[in-house]
């Protein structure tokens, strides 16, 4: 479906202060998230996350008089979201967390466009021009230059492979979740009910997988650690999926996903400033390839959109 969007109408305050503040909360949560896993398995730091995250999108749902029943089809897709977004990509980023800067990880996050252009086009006929795949090449080649950067300098776990594959699961699945909740299934039903949904099923999921892979629930006695799974569970996941899904419908999927190239900006900047993330020649040459290349790929996508 296209939509007609001005070219001015990031600028519209209506508009431009849910852009910001979706970018700055999610620009920040990436860093928060390093504080989850400093001596917690990070598998029970998902699950507490979206322990206080689901019943506050149930209360946002009721809060906004969205009815809460869904049909049948409408719960199986619910229950794929909540295993791909709400489960399998959270797992694997908290993980690759632990071998790869939060900046970075939040860079190849950003990279999720692509997948959602491939499966897109697979799952829902959507196409795509040649002007994208070039863009995504450039971005891809300076996400390349930062990894070698990354596993030269080695400030955290050093398996920086291990930190690459479990990022590429991470976006694979949520490109994934993505791509499936703008097909039919998805259709009249309320955006915030199908969320909360997801986000139950997706919560059982990752308590299944804290007992199997991380033993009985840890609960730490750091007030920081709660205070961040507040920050992350309410503002991380409640305030800012409904904010920025009404964007995609104000502004069109092509003109939304400039939303995560700020993302990066601020997670790089926040990495930088509290990480210790090191600048060098090769770093700053592949940070401004993977910039340019996002941007030119998303421009190329918008023009054909719209």
């Amino acid at each position: 479906m296209n939509v007609e969007v001005s070219p001015h109408a990031l600028l519209r305050p209506a508009i431009a202060i849910p852009f910001l503040l979706v970018a700055a909360i999610w620009g920040s949560t990436w860093y928060v998230i390093t504080g989850q896993i400093d001596g917690v398995p990070a598998h029970w730091s998902v699950a507490w996350r979206f322990t206080l995250a689901t019943p506050a999108m149930f209360l946002l749902a009721l809060a906004m008089r969205r009815s809460l029943f869904m049909p049948r089809r409408a719960h199986r897709l619910a229950m794929a979201m909540g295993l791909m977004q709400f489960c399998g990509n959270y797992n694997f980023v908290y993980l690759s967390e632990l071998y790869l800067t939060s900046g970075v990880v939040a860079l190849m996050i950003g990279m999720m466009f692509v997948p959602n252009a491939v499966l897109g086009r697979a799952l829902l006929g959507q196409r795509v021009t040649p002007r994208f795949f070039a863009g995504s090449a450039v971005a891809l080649a300076g996400i390349a230059l930062l990894l070698v950067n990354e596993a030269q300098v080695e400030p955290l776990g050093g398996n920086v492979l291990f930190g690459v594959a479990l990022a590429l699961l991470a976006m694979l699945s949520a490109s994934f979740a993505n791509v499936i909740q703008a097909g039919p299934a998805g259709q009249g039903t309320s955006l915030v009910s199908l969320l909360a949904w997801s986000m139950l099923y997706g919560t059982l999921a990752d308590y299944g997988i804290a007992f199997a892979l991380a033993g009985p629930p840890v609960l730490p006695n750091d007030p920081h650690y709660w205070a961040g799974i507040g920050w992350l569970a309410l503002a991380g996941s409640v305030v800012t999926f409904p904010l920025y899904y009404n964007l995609v419908r104000q502004l069109g999927a092509g003109r939304a996903a400039y939303n995560g190239v700020l993302v990066v900006v601020i997670a790089m900047f926040i990495s930088t400033l509290l990480e210790g993330y090191r600048w060098t020649p090769l770093a700053i040459a592949g940070g401004l390839l993977a910039m340019l290349g996002m941007i030119l790929a998303l421009r190329a996508r918008e023009v054909k959109s719209s």
